[in-house]
């Protein structure tokens, strides 16, 4: 929670409030007063929801981008300001215009649509388009590419040929048909059970609480030179439980924490490095996890809570390999104490933790143990949270002003506000793009004939079918980020890889790692961008480490297959497979960046034999031989751990004498 002196302008440039603000407020309040209506009474169901606000979503993403540079920023103010007013007015036009005839399209006039509804459902899809183009521009040439395949398909020899669909079959398959297009399943997601969790995390952020865990996780750094890297591992995994994005955790933890690292004595490229590795994983971190748990439990028609109670395994493992890399290299290269200091944590952002806490707790509680939809859930907590700071904070800003402060006391709404509709509006655009991607893929059926070719690798080994969805997805995974990724990847790999007996859930969670593996994947990654530019590193050198401290995700997408209970189900069963990966991570992480000794010649065969050792842990079936590898792994780290508190005693010693 923010402290009741801080407050921020949302005007752009500080030049006081605009027509374009307060259109933007105005917009943002009523998107979030009909979604909390929708949220409280289930009022028209999820596509009248779509319909309605999906056109509501692009108003609210132009005027924000008229509050920053301009929705064209080589032309001029008047220009945008034209452009804008005719696209919000055709946004209005298109949402009035489907709410209304909204039971005729859906049954009386369907497969039969006039022009009027050609008409407005091709301006709504050219509009997403055009969003597209602008936020996400591989995704729009990959929309381009796949739409003129679907209207000129006879042209594409073998396979993949096909006859050809009319551009009226286009436009009504992305529009009004509403089953796939700009109005379909994932915009609903979006909008309805996506955007419960967002109020949510948006009351979070609003009142300050990613502050606060940066901060807690900063009070780490104080205790030793080799805790600071850590505190950035543990900032990541608190914030990705609020962001569950890669990059947003970047820019947030890894602001604060670079700049420290680098202080201590960690290379430029290596600081950039554990920040890029740690923010990663917050694609990975329950209970968002980069909102792909909520498109898997679509995908795979279960609850939300029956993936977030698997996605915790691997998280688990991933973050222990992350962590146990960091460590190693702070060993290694940290000499000094951190060049900064880290102020005490104020009553704010105790409150803020406790509320962090509570707010993960019951949502476990309520979806875990009480087995409540998600969406019922989020909101019970939001309520309850939302009371809660509320009171909380207006107590604590009328002691801090001595009276009543309306700007002060104001300020967190406003920004919760402009968060939960920027944020939801953003992301329903993006599905509502992908909509498109996946509706081609239906309508032409790619992921068909894809499959075809899965299928015959599978016909050598199934590992050979993993290999060519895992070329697939990094090539994917190049120019999109890990949502889309996820999607087509499922779209296509899943199929067949189910028919040749895999697990469904086994299926699912490696299409998940292999969309995070496409966030790190050279040399569009995001996340590496962004650390490289805060610790002012190479890029490729920061790539390049970041891959080697992310193994742990390489193993897990190997491990899924040989230890499929780590996904199958909670449990016992579960526990023994994240024993079995993490001690196999272990092994693999001290192989590759530890030394035993200075002797060359004996250190580098032993950590052959250790890694060795690892892939026995990792994929031999036979229990005895598991244990015996894992024995003498537990006993390697144990004597290395050994060895560096002798050596951090031994200084001290001498300096004593």
């Amino acid at each position: 929670m923010n402290t009741p002196t801080q407050s921020q302008s949302s005007d752009s440039g500080g030049n006081g409030v605009t027509a374009v603000t307060i259109l933007f407020y105005l917009f943002a309040g009523a998107f979030f007063l009909y979604l909390f209506r929708y949220y409280m009474t289930g009022f028209g169901g999820p596509t009248l929801v779509a319909v309605t606000l999906v056109p509501v979503t692009f108003i609210i993403f132009c005027l924000g981008e008229m509050r920053d540079r301009g929705l064209y920023p080589k032309l001029g103010r008047t220009a945008n300001r034209i452009i804008c007013g005719v696209y919000i007015l055709i946004c209005l036009v298109c949402s009035i215009y489907l709410t209304k005839e909204f039971t005729d399209i859906r049954m009386v006039r369907a497969g039969m649509w006039n022009r009027t509804d050609l008409t407005i459902g091709g301006l709504m899809f050219l509009l997403v388009m055009e969003y597209a183009r602008k936020r996400h521009p591989p995704l729009f040439v990959i929309n381009l590419i796949l739409i003129a395949y679907t209207v000129y398909g006879y042209i594409v020899p073998g396979m993949f040929w096909h006859p050809g669909l009319s551009w009226t079959r286009v436009v009504t398959a992305m529009s009004v048909e509403m089953t796939t297009g700009v109005f379909s399943h994932l915009s609903q997601l979006a909008l309805t059970l996506i955007g419960s969790f967002i109020l949510l995390l948006s009351l979070l952020r609003a009142f300050g609480c990613v502050e606060s865990i940066i901060n807690a996780a900063s009070q780490l750094a104080t205790k030793s030179t080799r805790a600071l890297p850590q505190a950035a591992v543990l900032g990541s995994i608190g914030v990705a439980a609020i962001s569950g994005s890669g990059a947003a955790n970047a820019a947030t933890t890894g602001s604060a924490t670079i700049p420290s690292m680098i202080g201590s004595g960690l290379p430029r490229a290596k600081a950039a490095a554990i920040e890029t590795a740690a923010s990663l994983g917050g694609q990975m971190m329950p209970p968002i996890m980069g909102i792909t748990a909520f498109i898997m439990a679509e995908f795979l028609g279960t609850s939300y809570w029956e993936v977030v109670a698997r996605g915790y395994a691997p998280a688990l493992v991933y973050y222990v390999g992350v962590s146990l890399s960091v460590y190693i290299i702070s060993v290694r290269f940290q000499t000094g104490r951190p060049d900064f200091t880290v102020s005490r944590l104020t009553p704010f952002d105790k409150i803020n933790l406790v509320v962090y806490c509570v707010v993960i707790m019951g949502l476990i509680f309520f979806m875990g143990v009480l087995r409540q939809p998600a969406m019922i859930a989020a909101l019970r907590i939001f309520i309850a949270a939302a009371i809660a700071v509320t009171v909380i904070f207006v107590i604590l800003t009328y002691r801090a002003h001595a009276g009543w402060h309306g700007k002060a006391l104001a300020a967190p709404y406003q920004r919760f506000v402009e968060q939960f509709a920027t944020v939801t509006a953003d992301l329903t655009l993006l599905l509502a793009t992908l909509s498109i991607l996946t509706g081609v893929f239906v309508i032409t059926g790619i992921p068909t004939k894809v499959g075809f070719l899965l299928m015959e690798a599978a016909g050598l080994h199934i590992a050979a079918m993993a290999l060519v969805a895992f070329l697939f997805a990094a090539m994917v995974g190049t120019g999109l980020p890990p949502a889309p990724t996820y999607i087509l990847t499922a779209l296509v790999i899943a199929p067949p890889m189910i028919k040749a007996g895999v697990d469904p859930w086994v299926v699912h969670f490696y299409a998940f790692f292999l969309a995070v593996w496409g966030e790190l994947t050279p040399p569009t990654s995001v996340v590496a961008a962004v650390t490289a530019k805060i610790a002012d590193a190479s890029f490729m050198a920061t790539l390049f480490h970041a891959l080697k401290i992310c193994v742990g995700l390489f193993i897990l997408m190997a491990g899924v297959f040989a230890n499929p209970e780590l996904v199958l189900s909670p449990g016992l069963a579960q526990l023994a497979a994240i024993a079995i990966l993490t001690v196999g991570t272990v092994g693999i992480v001290f192989s590759m960046n530890a030394n035993f000794t200075p002797n060359r010649s004996v250190d580098v065969p032993f950590r052959i034999l250790l890694a060795v050792l690892s892939f026995v842990v990792l994929f031999h079936p036979g229990t005895a031989t598991t244990i015996g590898a894992i024995v003498p792994i537990t006993a390697s780290a144990i004597y290395w751990f050994i060895k560096c508190r002798d050596k951090e005693a031994r200084p001290l010693a001498t300096g004593g004498k």
